[in-house]
């Protein structure tokens, strides 16, 4: 869809492309973090029923909240913003066992 001005320079051309529904679930997932009343925010904006929002909203995964913005005032009128990021450990994954140790010929370098 498209609309078109008549202005003194020209013809001018708006692009208008309406919301989806996975749109309308974030912008519902930023306002409240219960996912009863996500659904009907969603289904609202959306003019769907209740049921359809939700039903998309269970089959999408739920954000990590990896990043938090810190803000502190360092001195008088500077603002200072922080983002810190939290990533996950890699030894995870060689404590649960899930990494196979490497065996004798390929720690021997006459092996190879």
């Amino acid at each position: 869809m498209s609309e078109v001005w008549k202005t003194k320079y020209g013809t001018r051309r708006v692009r208008f492309d309406p919301p989806t529904l996975k749109e309308a679930i974030a912008a519902a997932r930023g306002l409240t973090g219960e996912l009863h009343q996500q659904a009907e925010i969603a289904a609202s904006l959306m003019d769907l029923p209740v049921e359809e929002a939700r039903a998309e909203l269970l089959k999408t995964a739920p954000p990590r909240n990896s990043a938090e913005i810190v803000t502190s005032s360092g001195r008088e009128g500077a603002t200072r913003t922080v983002l810190v990021e939290r990533k996950s450990s890699r030894r995870r994954a060689a404590e649960t066992g899930a990494v196979r140790p490497l065996s004798a010929k390929r720690l021997d370098p006459r092996a190879i």
